[in-house]
């Protein structure tokens, strides 16, 4: 709202984060107010003033911030009615953010921060580099924006296709770590999911014909479905193999298989379709007994060809294991050692562990259990990594 008022992105979140940092201190104290939200905006609709008029004295810009609004309108008590109108600009937002003049490494990674609210280092795990390296890329981005006087509305068709591969791995991203948080002692962040379903189901609205938008959406559906099955009674995370297949929802479920079904045959084919198919087959299995594997790993082998993504690489390592043996699925997960993204990254250790178990080698999958769960900052992951460690070390291994 602010940024389209004033046509100052980075001011703008200056003084919304001040409004939120004042409901803080206030709250607890004063409780909540009848309209929190119209609370946050007027505060933050202040503070943007005496930002915007701080930073004109500073440059001499008077005229400029004059222009904007008249006087009087500034000082007024209450917010103005282009505030206060109910209007959701979280899509133009979104378009901002991944505009053309920024890298689409920087348009993701401000637009994570700015829409999505993660933090700079959960923003830094999804990418595998340094904090201090996504700080800086955050940090020219948004300078990015204020110097390149971007005009803060939808982008005609033209413009809104060029970005539209930035907006759907921002949504990705902020559903993945939605599904399941990198960071802190719960699995899920549920206000991540539902927005990221939330906004894409707008994209999916406003451009109904797009493929790849349909897949995004069908995959979230699909993988979302199996939550309530994903943890048991004290939170503890239960894999894919032992989830009570009862509790997925099988509503959720018809509508992702329905939206992939549809969009494949319109292609072209992208990666997200591909990873709504491969969840299709998973959510479609009655038993983790009957999932179709071949079907999986023919999938995975087509979406690394679209992607040249490592964690894509590790998935099809595992599907490889499924089909044709653990030895196989290992040979695979070895060829991804030398890749520095998965260096010290948990969900190597993690797969290479499954895959010792699965040939009765328990004591190299101990050590690799207890390598990822020394690796992973998500407090469930860790638990259950070190309770499966904890399994396979009371038992002898097999012999020959």
């Amino acid at each position: 709202m602010l940024t389209r008022r004033f046509g100052d992105f980075s001011t703008a979140e200056d003084a919304v984060q001040e409004a939120l940092l004042a409901a803080a201190t206030q709250w607890p104290g004063e409780g909540l107010p009848d309209n929190p939200r119209g609370w946050l905006i007027q505060v933050a609709y202040r503070r943007m003033i005496e930002l915007v008029r701080g930073e004109a004295a500073r440059r001499r810009r008077e005229d400029l911030a004059a222009r904007r609004e008249p006087e009087d309108r500034w000082t007024a008590a209450g917010v103005d009615d282009q505030l206060t109108a109910d209007r959701d600009d979280t899509l133009v937002l979104l378009f901002l953010c991944c505009h053309p003049a920024l890298s689409p490494a920087s348009a993701i990674a401000l637009t994570l921060r700015a829409v999505g609210g993660l933090s700079t280092a959960e923003i830094a795990q999804a990418f595998l580099v340094p904090e201090a390296t996504m700080a800086q890329r955050i940090s020219r981005a948004k300078q990015r924006i204020r110097t390149s006087g971007i005009p803060f509305r939808m982008p005609d068709a033209a413009d809104r296709e060029r970005r539209l591969g930035a907006v759907l791995h921002v949504l990705y991203l902020i559903f993945t770590e939605g599904h399941t948080a990198s960071v802190g002692a719960d699995l899920r962040r549920v206000d991540l999911s539902e927005e990221a379903v939330r906004l894409t189901r707008a994209l999916h609205a406003l451009l109904p014909e797009e493929s790849e938008v349909a897949g995004l959406l069908a995959l979230m559906l699909l993988t979302d479905a199996r939550a309530a099955a994903r943890t048991g009674p004290s939170g503890e995370l239960i894999s894919l193999a032992d989830q009570d297949r009862g509790r997925w929802d099988a509503g959720a479920i018809a509508e992702g298989v329905a939206l992939v079904t549809r969009a494949l045959p319109r292609g072209p084919v992208g990666p997200y379709q591909l990873q709504a198919a491969i969840a299709a087959l998973h959510d479609e299995a009655a038993t983790a007994e009957e999932t179709d594997w071949p079907q999986i790993l023919a999938l995975y082998e087509v979406l690394e060809r679209h992607s040249a993504n490592p964690v894509v690489s590790l998935n099809r390592a595992v599907a490889t294991a499924m089909v044709h043996g653990p030895a196989a699925g290992l040979d695979a997960l070895a060829a991804l050692d030398a890749d520095p993204r998965l260096a010290g990254h948990h969900r190597l250790h993690a797969a290479r562990a499954h895959l010792y178990e699965m040939t009765g080698d328990h004591e190299r999958a101990v050590t690799h259990y207890r390598a990822a769960a020394g690796l992973t900052t998500s407090r469930p992951e860790q638990h259950y990594l070190t309770m499966r460690a904890a399994r396979l070390a009371a038992r002898p291994t097999p012999g020959p």
